[in-house]
């Protein structure tokens, strides 16, 4: 979206500073592209850069599975930006195991750490100055098949459980600072990371049937693009009535209700 003022192009991002966690490829990359193209200043982040990084975005290597990791990242928003005015937390997933009872301690915390807390820290550590500012957009993204728990990912979606409840709570908490919390739950799209882990999961052979496109109402797989927009419709001030909303993007996947 774009509008005119003073007879010239003015992008509806213009002057706001983004971070986005996981952006190096996939749905990541996608939001970085359109952030950027809406006229965002954007930095990103993940483990290792990769040649999907989005020209134009500022890249940063970080692991936001640690409270160590999400200061250190934090830290590079402040002396980079000096400050965020868009917060994006993509970063996430988990690997299939044969059931709930085969998943290791540490697979549990992992998915905790990655799925729920680096949201958690990196809020802490980056609305204080949306709170001065009064005024700020997160985005937190979750997962479509969070209301369909199964034991393979029964880690991951518990994980983003917690973080919808959380972000729920959040957006009461600083909706009188300004500052719009909302969650996005993308279905299946086709993305590597996507299709590497449908890949482990049917190796499993546990996979319940139909978990293919097929299964899909609109009889396709979602593109990181589908998923983005609905980011960049939530930072924006087209939605600057919505806040604590979790808006499912999914092709009609997972009925609800």
């Amino acid at each position: 979206m774009t509008t005119i003022e003073n007879g010239s192009e003015k992008r509806e991002l213009t002057g706001k500073r983004a971070l986005v966690t996981g952006g190096s490829r996939g749905i990541g990359a996608a939001v970085v592209r359109q952030l950027l193209d809406a006229g965002a200043e954007v930095l990103t982040t993940a483990r290792s850069a990769t040649s999907t990084v989005p020209e134009g975005a500022t890249f940063v290597p970080a692991d936001v599975r640690t409270r160590a990791g999400a200061e250190a990242l934090a830290a590079a928003a402040q002396e980079l930006f000096g400050g965020v005015d868009i917060l994006v937390h993509n970063a996430g997933g988990a690997r299939p195991y044969p059931g709930s009872s085969a998943i290791p301690d540490e697979e549990w915390q992992g998915a905790l750490d990655l799925n729920y807390l680096a949201s958690v820290w990196l809020d802490s550590l980056l609305t204080a100055g949306m709170r001065e500012r009064r005024s700020g957009r997160i985005v937190h993204i979750s997962s479509a098949a969070v209301p369909a728990s199964t034991g393979p990912f029964l880690h991951y979606t518990a994980a983003k459980a917690a973080l919808e409840n959380y972000s729920r709570g959040l957006a009461k908490e600083l909706a009188p600072f300004g500052i719009r919390v909302n969650t996005v739950s993308p279905g299946r799209v086709a993305t590597p990371g996507g299709e590497a882990t449908r890949e482990l999961w049917a190796q499993l052979d546990v996979a319940p049937a139909g978990q293919d496109h097929a299964a899909v109402p609109l009889g396709r797989d979602g593109l990181p693009d589908d998923i983005a927009d609905a980011v960049l419709f939530l930072v924006s001030d087209r939605a600057s009535w919505l806040t604590g909303s979790n808006l499912f993007v999914d092709g009609g996947e997972f009925p609800r209700g």
